[in-house]
């Protein structure tokens, strides 16, 4: 019996097909397996390439839900946007678990984008309280966009406040979200923009704490985007030591997230972590616990979003007849 064909899908075939509701909803269904250990998912692996201030990392995942296997190739690439190219540039092999038949290969730079998004907005709508309304945007980059996307559609967000180190990129974000009621501000400083926020959203690149404690409210929810490898911070320690920390996955959160620092230095212990954001919804751990609870999620990107997010894509693609099906054993 002949293998069969593999499926194309180019970047400009997904963002056809992929809408924000669908990686929500593909997203949350990952983030439940997780928390029912309905799934697996070796570890992230990396390939460093510091001549080319770069990395790869591997991310394979299985879903037996979903009846779905699959692994992202991605780079992470810090010079690119300088040479007009992406940061983030992924590719997806979507498999027939059963048959190990290649279903699919297809663009996952923009599916990256779009599952990072989603899983900020499901930490929100577990995590946040259901009456924020003032969001604050630390980064007004590529990430932001889908971040603030997914974000209103979980929370009655009425005033949004940002900050970036470039203030030209804000009109653009403005403008994305126009007829949407929102009203934007643009920041001078990140103490501007945190202070009184709901939801704060951070999405930089930094090495060094750009949110202080002082500045956080009680009962604010803070999705910390940013940190996605060693060394990487954006939250002065003292929030995440005061408040009840969510990780997508423990054993990467503590590798390459927002708590790999503080959990290094020792500023920060395991066991202060209150669990991950999959246990918050298969109801094993409890989230929110207090309208005055400082919470924090922490994202580091799952195998499992991606796989979850791309099997939506494809089935979608097949259904639409959008691709080009490849008989890669011919």
């Amino acid at each position: 019996m002949a293998i069969q064909d593999t499926l194309m899908l180019t970047r400009s075939e997904v963002r056809k097909l992929l809408t924000m509701e669908m990686t929500l909803a593909a997203v949350e269904t990952a983030f439940l397996a997780h928390g029912h250990g309905q799934a697996r998912m070796p570890s992230k692996i990396y390939l460093d390439l510091p001549e080319y201030q770069g990395d790869f990392r591997a991310m394979p995942a299985y879903l037996p839900a979903l009846k779905s296997a699959g692994m992202k190739w991605v780079s992470s690439y810090a010079a690119n946007p300088g040479k007009g190219l992406p940061a983030v540039i992924a590719v997806f092999i979507l498999s027939d678990p059963e048959t190990a038949e290649p279903l699919a290969i297809m663009d996952a730079t923009f599916i990256t984008l779009m599952r990072t998004g989603a899983a900020g907005g499901i930490a929100a709508k577990h995590l946040s309280r259901p009456e924020s309304s003032v969001a604050a945007l630390i980064g007004a980059g590529a990430q932001s966009h889908t971040q603030l996307d997914a974000l209103l559609r979980v929370r009655s967000i009425r005033t949004v406040r940002v900050f970036d180190p470039h203030p030209e990129l804000v009109p653009a974000l403005a403008a994305e979200f126009a007829g949407r009621g929102v009203a934007f501000e643009s920041s001078d400083s990140v103490e501007q923009a945190v202070r009184g926020a709901d939801v704060i959203v951070t999405t930089t690149p930094s090495h060094k704490p750009v949110v202080e404690r002082a500045w956080v409210s009680d009962g604010a929810h803070i999705n910390a985007i940013g940190a996605d490898a060693p060394g990487k911070q954006e939250l002065d320690p003292a929030i995440l030591s005061d408040g009840r920390v969510f990780v997508d996955d423990v054993e990467q959160a503590s590798h390459s997230g927002e708590v790999n620092v503080p959990l290094s230095s020792g500023a920060l212990r395991e066991d202060q972590l209150a669990g991950t954001l999959g246990a918050v919804l298969a109801g094993k751990t409890p989230g929110r616990t207090s309208p005055r609870d400082i919470t924090v999620f922490d994202s580091t990107g799952l195998a499992l979003q991606d796989l979850a997010t791309a099997r939506a894509v494809y089935d979608r693609a097949v259904k639409e007849h959008v691709g080009t099906a490849i008989p890669f054993e011919r």
